[in-house]
């Protein structure tokens, strides 16, 4: 299987980013920024995961995305247009869209960080931050790597247990039993690991002082010109943010979106960002299948 064609840019790169990306999607609330990063992080992941995985995510984040939309106009009763009144409480247009709002940046964020996992691995974060904090590099990069690592050791556990039928009974009292007993075994296990992992680290002399390491990763021409590109967009992206093209209020009324040829520029700039990493992955798998095809 051919490796992911972004992941193969240098690890300050992929890190510097994912860090913009995520950084922009926090601090806005703006309608048209919101949208972007929303669409732009999907399709990235959906390039990184394949298309039915992507749909099978999408299945429990969609009703997520709902229910935090439909939350905040239960507290939050600002706002100017009523719609209805709930127990006496008035729920208006812009408490909904500011629920639907906060909403979209939980999801786009949480996209970004599924693209970042896909692409940032564990030995990349290492690399970046083992010499200067090599005990919460190891840390951070463990965590990262867990819950993948516990989900399908999860499975492999569940499988086990079946084919040894250990459980066959269809009652609920014989599943919860069986589902306590997968967790045990898969506590213990993690445990055990995790102390092997430290052992073993700590007998290669990881973290210590004057240790060398190798590195397999070297910057090469296609990461100057794309910190080139990516840093002059994330400069006037985040420019034209702080000027005050990115502001927008929902309360006490919806603002307009702002038309101007500085707003427009914002929205191109920062559309450039978000997909810039999907066109490169499209472009790879594009070229990679023509290859293929010719062989």
């Amino acid at each position: 299987m051919r490796d992911k064609a972004f992941a193969s840019y240098h690890p300050i790169i992929l890190f510097v980013y994912f860090t913009v990306t995520v950084f922009i999607t926090m601090f806005t609330m703006h309608p048209v920024l919101l949208g972007i990063s929303f669409v732009g992080s999907i399709v990235f992941c959906g390039t990184l995961i394949g298309v039915k995985e992507l749909f099978k995510s999408l299945a429990y984040s969609v009703p997520i995305l709902i229910i935090i939309a439909l939350t905040n106009p239960l507290f939050s009763h600002n706002g100017e247009t009523i719609l209805f009144f709930l127990n006496d409480n008035p729920v208006t247009a812009e408490a909904i869209c500011y629920g639907v709002a906060i909403a979209v940046m939980i999801i786009s964020m949480y996209y970004w960080f599924k693209c970042y996992h896909a692409v940032m691995t564990s030995d990349k974060f290492v690399f970046l931050f083992g010499r200067f904090l090599p005990k919460l590099a190891l840390l951070l990069s463990m965590t990262l790597g867990f819950v993948p690592k516990l989900k399908k050791r999860y499975r492999e556990i569940n499988e086990a247990q079946k084919a040894m039928g250990i459980y066959t009974s269809k009652s609920y009292v014989d599943r919860i039993r069986s589902k306590v007993r997968v967790m045990s075994i898969l506590l213990t296990w993690s445990l055990e690991n995790s102390v092997d992992t430290a052992d073993s680290m700590r007998a290669r002399g990881y973290g210590l002082k004057g240790r060398s390491s190798y590195a397999i990763y070297r910057w090469h021409r296609q990461d100057t010109v794309m910190a080139c590109i990516a840093f002059a967009l994330s400069a006037g992206v985040i420019w034209l943010m702080f000027s005050g093209y990115g502001d927008y209020n929902f309360y006490p009324t919806l603002a307009k979106i702002d038309v101007s040829a500085l707003a427009f520029t914002l929205y191109a700039g920062l559309f450039i960002l978000m997909f810039l990493s999907t066109v490169i992955e499209i472009k790879e798998n594009l070229l990679w299948r023509y290859l293929r095809s010719k062989i």
